[in-house]
């Protein structure tokens, strides 16, 4: 049975990828499309061979800044929820600036971003952080704050201190919450750094695709973009992976049949 699910976990998403290229083909082949609008897939699937070391010089770069971003946003955002349940008085401040936070548009904050601190690494990690905080800290929080109440007065029967208690209680319990968090700051890091490439690099995808549009290289150009569809594939279903290894009571509530 198991073996059954892993197998459909593997096949489904395969045949929904060949039916994608084979819409995508279609629609080549109905409409005649240029190849500098939208290039046919066989044509992306040479650039890929053909441009694969070019690819992975600055797909490194890339993963470099997603990674450090997604490492940088979840440790920020968990320590917002954390401080945001443990003091009063800081959640009064606090939250007001994380939802003006999300209402600057994160173009606009790029080239601020480029301008303090460069054109290296550290904006482009830093944009893959912002994108990424602000899921993990809201979604931590809540979790945080519906901790059910018998929880809570098991701890105060055990005597555990406010501190105790959200840790050894609030935490766990928030856990959950904070998981459909991270699936979506997972799914999200590469946009961050991205966009960072698009304001100001000269390396890594983002920059490439650029480079590539402007030579009219439009096959090398989706080549890159399917790069980064595979990273935030990948890091999708890591970050789940490690999820379910890390809270195994929580599995899907599915039949074997589904």
């Amino acid at each position: 049975m198991a073996e059954r699910r892993a197998w459909k976990r593997w096949v489904r998403p395969l045949l929904a990828l060949a039916v994608l290229v084979a819409i995508w083909q279609l629609v080549l082949t109905l409409t005649g499309v240029p190849r500098y609008i939208l290039p046919s897939p066989a044509a992306v699937a040479s650039a890929l061979i053909e441009q694969r070391e070019l690819l992975a010089r600055h797909a490194a770069i890339t993963a470099i800044e997603i990674v450090a971003g997604l490492i940088g946003g979840i440790l920020l955002g968990l320590t917002t929820a954390l401080a945001l349940a443990r003091f009063r008085a800081l959640r009064r401040t606090l939250l007001p600036l994380l939802l003006i936070s999300q209402a600057i548009p994160l173009f606009a904050l790029a080239p601020i971003l480029m301008l303090w601190l460069g054109y290296g690494l550290g904006p482009k990690i830093l944009m893959a952080m912002v994108i990424i905080y602000f899921p993990v800290a809201s979604t931590g929080y809540d979790g945080l704050r519906q901790t059910p109440q018998g929880w809570l007065d098991l701890a105060r029967t055990f005597g555990l201190s406010r501190r105790q208690r959200l840790l050894k209680a609030q935490l766990p319990a928030a856990l959950p919450s904070l998981a459909s968090g991270l699936r979506m700051a997972a799914s999200a890091a590469p946009i961050g750094a991205v966009i960072g490439e698009w304001v100001g690099s000269s390396q890594g995808l983002g920059y490439l695709m650029l480079n590539a549009n402007a030579r009219l290289q439009i096959d090398l150009m989706f080549a890159a973009l399917v790069v980064l569809v595979i990273f935030a594939v990948l890091l999708y279903f890591g970050v789940d992976a490690a999820l379910r290894a890390a809270m195994p009571w929580q599995q899907d509530r599915m039949t074997p049949d589904q």
